[in-house]
């Protein structure tokens, strides 16, 4: 931001008044806003876009606007890191982004590089932070986390079952299934079945037909929406009453549309639902009015725009080196409830639950 009121001070005085946009605070979101897992960046971008509205509409940050510009990665890992660099370029000081694992690792050596703070609201892959620059933080969950709670249900629930674990090869299908296998390994349980699959693709019938033949109780799939819903309808199609099991990428409505009745009694982990906490009663309200369910990642990214803007205005400052100071220190009220940071910048938060999918809605189970 400095650099830009330095380079208004240069401008003739005709010039200023176009200039003075230059003193925005320039932020930014990026996720897969097109491409099969769009209904994520969706999500994403509304939370973003109204957390910005909303604290533009009382004063901005210290006295500054917030500008948003939205980038879409594609969950493809090359794109990301163009769109960290078209970031760059624009003068963005915080990211609050990305989504898929495989996107912000990349990213975040570019933010790192350049000085620009990263929260990402659904990167849930442990190498993230365990690896990632003082710079990077995330308001959701970790998959070690998230294996831990589903593997000991594999390991306790389904004990002396056949059990498949599948993965989609991403950093984060991959990564959540081998965690989940490694927890459930350690608790007694074991694995069947271990199977990577193609993401994008429509027709998983040889997989499921394998399923079939091992004649597998129950599938984990560690992978997104998309390829679940596809691989539970056909297991159906199959005459397989096998239980899917899966992570937080299933927390879309566009998982049922996919499935149909085939997705009934789908479980899944993720976060504690923020739409049920009191205090976010009256923003829930606002994204309902405004035909926009609040669901998945929406609170997420809303908070993790939050938790920066506070930190900003704790240190009176965008420069990084202040705000990480505050993000390392501080207490953050956000709509998924008081939070702050460990040392390597995840959540210190309320971990996993479980959900089912019933009568085509997810709810605790």
């Amino acid at each position: 931001m400095k650099k830009y009121l330095l380079a208004a001070t240069v401008l003739s005085a005709g010039m200023l008044a176009s200039a003075s946009a230059w003193a925005d605070i320039q932020i930014a979101t990026a996720g897969p806003m097109t491409g099969q897992y769009a209904s994520f960046g969706q999500q994403m971008k509304a939370g973003a876009e109204q957390a910005v509205a909303d604290i533009n509409a009382k004063g901005g940050i210290n006295g500054e606007k917030l500008v948003l510009t939205v980038g879409d990665d594609a969950c493809d890992p090359k794109q990301a890191v163009a769109v960290a660099n078209q970031m760059v370029s624009k003068g963005v000081v915080f990211m609050a982004g990305h989504f898929c694992s495989g996107s912000s690792i990349p990213a975040s050596k570019v933010y790192e590089e350049e000085g620009i703070i990263q929260i990402s609201p659904a990167s849930t892959n442990p190498k993230l932070t365990d690896e990632g620059g003082p710079n990077v933080y995330r308001v959701c969950g970790r998959d070690d986390q998230q294996g831990q709670v589903a593997g000991a249900l594999l390991a306790k629930e389904y004990k002396g079952k056949n059990i498949a674990i599948l993965h989609d090869k991403t950093a984060y299908g991959k990564g959540l299934a081998d965690q989940t296998k490694m927890a459930m390994e350690k608790m007694g349980g074991k694995a069947s079945m271990y199977e990577a699959y193609t993401a994008g693709e429509k027709d998983y019938t040889a997989l499921v037909s394998k399923m079939k033949q091992e004649s597998i109780d129950v599938a984990y799939v560690g992978g997104y929406h998309t390829e679940a819903g596809l691989i539970v309808r056909q297991m159906r199609d199959q005459g397989m009453k096998t239980q899917l099991v899966s992570g937080d990428a299933l927390v879309t409505d566009e998982y049922w549309s996919i499935t149909g009745a085939a997705g009934e009694g789908t479980l899944m982990t993720f976060s504690p639902d923020p739409r049920k906490n009191p205090g976010a009663s009256g923003l829930v309200k606002t994204f309902r009015d405004k035909g926009i369910e609040p669901e998945g990642y929406v609170l997420y990214t809303y908070a993790a725009v939050q938790a920066w803007a506070q930190a900003a205005t704790t240190a009176k400052s965008t420069d990084p080196d202040a705000v990480m100071k505050s993000l390392n220190t501080g207490k953050f009220n956000t709509v998924l409830g008081t939070l702050g940071f460990d040392a390597k910048g995840d959540v210190k938060l309320p971990g996993y639950v479980w959900y089912e999918w019933k009568g085509g809605k997810y709810d605790y189970r």
